[in-house]
């Protein structure tokens, strides 16, 4: 292949008659510093053809919600909280909790329809941290999601519940 020549990159399917069986991927570091490999991976993937869901649980501020999702490329669709701050103690309104948990009670309807094959679940595990969501509910939706999807969660504090249930785990130790 020369130089001037451009790759041509087919959408990720399985091959026919096989099951095409998701991951879930556990991004984590002690800071909350990772989520642009995560995105870049995710607009990789819508590249590649793919229908990628981003949800950001604890981020807020631009008056996004599930009215008014953005559409950063084609196939990808990104969401984060209604809320008016970024969250990052436990200690939020009620209508921020309420808000939170809307979203993450949307997020598995949207990841049950099967419509998306990569779904990016930001900082679920800082929301369960923080109590704003239950780590039993969290682990049983795990299990239940369809086969197909690869999803990838991120936080900065892993339960072992979480940890036994993924199929990759990257831990960020540094910034930058």
């Amino acid at each position: 292949m020369n130089s001037n020549s451009t790759l041509a990159l087919a959408p990720l399917t399985p091959p026919e008659g096989l099951p095409r069986l998701g991951r879930l991927q556990v991004y984590t570091a002690p800071q909350r510093t990772f989520f642009a490999e995560v995105m870049a991976l995710a607009i990789r993937s819508a590249g590649h053809g793919q229908r990628v869901l981003i949800v950001q649980f604890l981020k807020g501020g631009i008056r996004q919600g599930l009215q008014h999702p953005m559409k950063l490329v084609q196939h990808l669709d990104w969401i984060r909280c209604p809320i008016p701050r970024c969250v990052d103690t436990p200690d939020v309104q009620e209508e921020e909790a309420q808000a939170i948990y809307q979203l993450w009670q949307a997020t598995q309807n949207l990841v049950l329809s099967g419509q998306y094959q990569l779904v990016v679940l930001d900082e679920l595990i800082l929301a369960v941290h923080l109590g704003l969501l239950g780590l039993i509910e969290v682990v049983s939706f795990l299990h239940q999601r369809p086969p197909m999807i690869d999803l990838i969660i991120t936080g900065t504090t892993l339960p072992a519940e979480i940890l036994a249930l993924a199929d990759q785990v990257t831990e960020l130790r540094r910034p930058g």
